[in-house]
């Protein structure tokens, strides 16, 4: 076991970020990926129920192995406590940190929302109005898709990961359909890396236009909110134009893509885009130039770059503080040649440099489609280029920041499917960034994430 600990640990002293840990029937299983977007695999045995933690060097692994506890019945040695994360014991103390002190109180926010979205519990430890602590509980609707997709061949199985979230579902299915297809040794054709990589960018275009709506709406701005909410609606109107799907359902398999855009096709959305670029370029001037908008966002729900790197940050609040990781700049399986991550004026890992952040992207997105929507899109498929290999995993760069899909064989079946989102990766600093801020500053602060709870529900 202590060889499993020496493994990560050299990983990580080389410069590999955790990418996802997951207990597979006796084993523990850890994704590193390196700087040059490899992934590694290292692996324990379970031992009468116990498994040597990982989380004193790599915090990030903080919730991957709560999960596996709950879901596996598994003890990590050395991670205390040890707290329940899947399996919502009814006593508050099972699973909240225990804050002392004078004038200390909690705020209970959720499980269930104003808004139309999935259950998501915020325990706030405040003292007057200042958070001194945060507590997250989310998996309340949690689907078991991991479980269900067991046995499912590779055609169906991208249906779990597809539903997982209808936000990220392009990236999702395209991180599954890149896992399954290393594990079958087939690699992508240009043209099916083009497609992909089109696919992708149009869910990053809508997907960034609602997030920085929501900062608006975090704010109690309305006329941004509703200039943002405008453009996210045209946004997924072309993709129901191009694909049949607002939000660009089943448009990615394993092994190929049916995907196919006319001339037409690609001269509507040549417009569609000019005009959503010179409206976008033309709202977000409007967010610039208004003072009490602006006075709102510096130094609210700061993430330094060292907190960033230690809690697993990725996507654009990995960025926001500094950290240039973009799994775009290393996808050898899309068309993303010659990448380099975008970056906002100041990186100083607060909700003004997550907002600002999503806005030099969008306009790197609009850079990124020019191109690629230049010819003629048809049908396409993967070739054999590598030996076969019992596990695969897929990585890819989702709006919200890299998504890691394994599957593992069971000859041509799914013996075990696991799905770690960008979201995922990132609620942890949700929690963080939460601290030392005043409480009615949280929900701008979440808002500035504008992470999916479905991921952890799936």
């Amino acid at each position: 076991m202590s060889g499993y600990r020496d493994a990560v640990g050299q990983a990580l002293a080389e410069g590999c970020r955790l990418g996802a840990l997951y207990a597979s029937g006796e084993v523990v299983r850890t994704v590193l990926v390196s700087t040059a977007g490899e992934t590694r695999l290292a692996e324990t045995p379970v031992v009468d129920g116990r498994v040597p933690s990982i989380v004193d060097l790599a915090p990030a692994a903080a919730w991957d192995e709560r999960e596996a506890a709950d879901l596996y019945d598994l003890d990590f040695d050395g991670h205390e406590p040890l707290r329940p994360l899947v399996d919502h014991d009814v006593d508050l103390e099972s699973w909240t940190a225990r804050v002392r002190g004078d004038d200390v109180h909690q705020v209970a926010v959720g499980p269930i929302h104003a808004g139309v979205i999935e259950s998501g519990h915020f325990r706030l430890h405040v003292v007057g109005e200042r958070v001194v602590h945060l507590d997250i509980r989310l998996f309340h609707k949690h689907r078991g898709l991991e479980r269900a997709a067991e046995g499912s061949d590779a055609a169906g199985g991208i249906a779990f990961a597809r539903r997982a979230c209808a936000a990220c579902a392009v990236s999702n299915s395209v991180a599954y359909a890149q896992a399954w297809e290393e594990a079958l040794g087939l690699v992508s054709t240009p043209e099916l890396a083009r497609t992909r990589t089109i696919l992708l960018e149009l869910e990053r275009l809508w997907s960034h236009l609602n997030d920085i709506g929501a900062i608006c709406a975090g704010v109690g701005f309305a006329a941004g909110t509703a200039s943002f909410s405008a453009l996210t609606e045209r946004a997924r109107r072309l993709n129901a134009a191009l694909t049949g799907h607002r939000f660009l359902f089943d448009t990615v398999s394993v092994g190929g893509s049916s995907v196919s855009l006319s001339v037409e096709d690609l001269a509507h959305a040549r417009r569609e885009l000019d005009a959503l670029r010179e409206d976008s370029r033309r709202a977000w001037r409007e967010l610039l130039f208004n003072a009490s908008f602006q006075d709102r966002l510096p130094d609210i729900g700061v993430v330094g770059a060292e907190d960033a790197r230690a809690l697993g940050a990725v996507g654009p609040a990995a960025r926001a503080s500094g950290l240039p990781d973009d799994a775009r700049a290393t996808s050898h399986r899309l068309a993303y040649d010659g990448f380099r991550s975008a970056a906002p004026r100041r990186t100083g890992g607060d909700v003004q440099a997550r907002l600002e952040q999503r806005a030099v992207e969008v306009q790197q997105t609009f850079d990124l489609l020019e191109p690629l929507l230049a010819d003629p899109v048809g049908p396409s498929a993967t070739v054999r280029g590598a030996p076969e290999a019992g596990i695969g995993v897929g990585r890819v760069e989702s709006p919200r920041g890299a998504t890691v899909c394994v599957v593992e064989r069971d000859h041509e079946r799914i013996g075990r499917l696991h799905l770690r989102t960008g979201s995922y990766a990132n609620w942890a600093v949700v929690a963080h960034s939460a601290t030392g801020n005043l409480l009615p500053d949280f929900p701008l602060i979440n808002k500035s994430f504008e992470l999916c709870y479905a991921c952890a529900d799936r």
